[in-house]
């Protein structure tokens, strides 16, 4: 598995925790993140993660910024992508099972690393179940081609 993982100035340290923790797992991960604590702008990584994923460059992605929420929104904008912004394991799990959720988010200063490290396994666990979901998931979908 392939995962690009991309992070702003604010989360910097919970990138490096969460990038060991994959590769622990025997994931290959491509950083797509900055490594210093200098202001940037969350959205250009929040893209390159989308990007990557898009194209299959990675098969899943991973955002993080202060709260989640902008460099999600940014990866969201490439089409093809369903990002979720999770601060905790079950939402993150049924983000996989009912929406195919392809980039998670989370927030550096909402939660903790180990919590970090809880919802990505939770998310990378999880398989997306089809079925009566995928029409929703279309539906999803459709939205980005009108």
């Amino acid at each position: 598995m392939r995962i690009a993982i991309g992070n702003d100035h604010a989360a910097v340290e919970m990138k490096e925790a969460v990038k060991a923790h994959l590769e622990k797992r025997g994931i290959q991960v491509t950083d797509m993140g900055t490594n210093t604590s200098e202001s940037c702008d969350y959205p250009v990584y929040g893209e390159m993660v989308g990007r990557a994923v898009a194209s299959g460059e990675a098969d899943l992605g991973i955002v993080i910024c202060g709260t989640g929420v902008g460099i999600s929104m940014a990866a969201n904008k490439v089409k093809g992508i369903r990002a979720c912004v999770c601060s905790e394991p079950c939402t993150a799990r049924l983000s996989r099972m009912h929406n195919d959720s392809n980039v998670l988010g989370f927030g550096a200063r909402i939660i903790g690393i180990e919590m970090a490290k809880m919802i990505t396994d939770a998310w990378l666990d999880a398989e997306y179940e089809g079925g009566r979901h995928q029409r929703r998931v279309d539906q999803l979908m459709e939205i980005e081609n009108r």
